[in-house]
């Protein structure tokens, strides 16, 4: 650079050097505090100054300044730029936007592929309770042993009953079943959705599956006039449990459905504007399981009258559905 560009850059520096340390001034607030808490005249100041470096800019790439003013222009004119454009929203506002907006919008978006899902788990259950009756030894074909737990067709209705309405479920045994079945259905959940972009078919069957187990344990309970009780327990976290596995099984049907059919679009476009739903229908599945493991863990033990543990679990069902129904909703 020759001692008259070096003038010039000195020059052109010290003429605008003043409110290019006003404006990182006021970029720096912005970053800590947020625009939403800076005076007017600030953020006045802070749009003004911004539109001025970025005309110095332009100007210092189009005379040909020293490197390091071009740079140091340049992250200025960025980090405001973010200042002043780019969305203020707190991560407190995004979750209530999530809850408020986007999750039960993306759920109404979606309710072809959750009754879908649904429609697996019903379909499933039933084949295991008519297959248990037919044959009873289809109840180790379909629980694992870690699911059993040593329950099955040869246990007594007193044996059964007993697990059921024990206060003290971890010495019956039932505490560490419920704790399994929460486990082995939240694995499903992760598994429904997370391969339901190869064609929908795992999503189905895994889906499908679970409903057989639940059908044939509760078809062992209802042989022995238990029926109503085992509901009861069930009610009390499987409502939201069953429905959040149910849930995930739409997501995952959401990708694979973009992956068979996207339409005008490519696969891969369709499968990024299906996975903007899907993804939301993940989180409210997540959501629903922490809560169906705090109902287990405390409502099961807390709640031992048959009535008032159905009215527990369907009345926070309504409460999901109440939420899926209505959020969200912008008024006319």
């Amino acid at each position: 650079m020759s001692e008259a560009d070096l003038i010039r850059s000195a020059r052109f520096r010290k003429e605008r050097e003043a409110g290019w340390q006003r404006l990182e001034a006021l970029v720096a607030r912005a970053e800590r505090d947020g625009l939403q808490r800076m005076e007017f005249a600030e953020a006045r100041d802070l749009a003004a100054l911004y539109r001025q470096a970025s005309t110095s800019l332009a100007i210092a790439r189009e005379i040909s300044l020293d490197k390091g003013l071009l740079n140091y222009l340049e992250a200025l004119t960025a980090r405001a730029y973010l200042s002043v454009y780019a969305p203020q929203e707190r991560l407190g506002g995004l979750f209530r936007k999530f809850f408020t907006q986007g999750a039960p919008q993306a759920m109404r978006r979606s309710w072809l592929f959750i009754a879908i899902g649904f429609l697996c788990m019903g379909m499933g259950v039933l084949a295991g309770y008519q297959l248990y009756l037919e044959n009873p030894s289809w109840y180790h074909v379909f629980l694992p042993p870690e699911l059993a737990d040593g329950r099955g067709p040869s246990s007594t209705t007193e044996e059964l009953r007993r697990v059921i309405y024990d206060e003290d479920p971890s010495a019956s045994g039932l505490g560490a079943f419920a704790t399994t079945l929460f486990s082995h259905n939240t694995r499903i959940a992760i598994f429904v959705f997370g391969l339901g972009v190869f064609l929908c078919a795992p999503a189905i069957l895994l889906t499908f599956y679970n409903g057989l187990v639940l059908g044939a344990f509760y078809a062992l309970h209802a042989e022995r006039g238990l029926g109503a009780d085992l509901g009861g327990w069930l009610s009390i976290h499987g409502v939201t449990e069953i429905s959040a596995i149910c849930i995930a099984c739409g997501g995952g049907l959401q990708l694979g459905a973009a992956v068979l059919f996207p339409g005008d679009r490519t696969r891969r476009r369709a499968l990024y504007h299906a996975g903007r739903d899907a993804a939301k229908l993940a989180l409210v599945a997540a959501v629903m399981l922490v809560a169906a493991a705090l109902l287990e863990g405390v409502g099961r033990q807390l709640v031992q009258d048959m009535v008032a543990r159905y009215a527990l679990g369907w009345g926070i069902g309504l409460c999901w559905l109440a939420w899926f129904t209505l959020g969200g909703r912008t008024r006319p």
